[in-house]
């Protein structure tokens, strides 16, 4: 995990490194070069430090002098506000609407067949969850698959240049690769989709282990 590099900003962000939500706050630090102190609640002491700035003890939880910001969101969106090069969200209101709504359909239909299918792999002797994350597998190429006019049309979702919608999708598809999960039967669309994102300098810069994290190695 990297620490974002740049001369921007200087902010603490609390992540975990097994977290998706984290991942894309991640990838916008990194698009948009702002430098951050990135500290990985793995550890205790990590840990209790964030929970003296966020109610829930979630991540990510972003500190930026006095505001402090705990739902992924609003994070990525106040970060693209702020600076705002190069823009993560479309311009015109329709676009950036429709952008907003398919973050949501992701968080809300792809993210928890991606748990389930990880909550599987973690208890691969248990028949109920392995049932479970299969179907969950299965769901998960059938609604990929479903867009795959989308994915085809244009070198990212629905745009042009790369948008919070890539950063929203590139963590779940790198999680399933990680995972040994190979989607079956997925148009080859979305398979150079999917190696175009992980070929993106900001992708590549979140998976680098050789930097500290908050004077924790990562």
């Amino acid at each position: 995990m990297a620490q974002s590099a740049g001369k921007r900003s200087t902010m603490s962000l609390y992540v975990s490194s097994h977290d998706p939500y984290s991942h894309r706050v991640r990838i916008v630090l990194e698009e948009k070069g702002i430098k951050a102190e990135i500290f990985d609640i793995s550890s205790a002491e990590v840990l209790e430090k964030l929970l003296q700035y966020s109610p829930y003890g979630g991540v990510p939880t972003i500190v930026d002098r006095d505001l402090v910001l705990y739902e992924t969101n609003i994070i990525t969106e106040y970060l693209d506000e702020r600076f705002p090069h190069p823009p993560l969200l479309p311009v015109y209101p329709v676009a950036r609407a429709k952008s907003r709504q398919m973050i949501y359909r992701i968080e809300r239909d792809w993210y928890p067949l991606l748990q389930q299918i990880e909550n599987s792999l973690k208890n691969d002797t248990v028949a109920v969850d392995l049932e479970r994350g299969q179907s969950a597998q299965k769901k998960l190429e059938e609604s990929l698959s479903g867009l795959s006019p989308v994915f085809a049309g244009k070198p990212y979702f629905m745009s042009e240049e790369f948008t919070l919608v890539d950063c929203c999708i590139a963590p779940l598809l790198w999680r399933l690769q990680c995972s040994g999960i190979k989607l079956n039967a997925l148009p080859s669309n979305i398979e150079s989709y999917e190696s175009r994102l992980f070929k993106r300098p900001s992708f590549k810069a979140t998976l680098s282990n050789d930097v500290e994290l908050g004077g924790v190695q990562a």
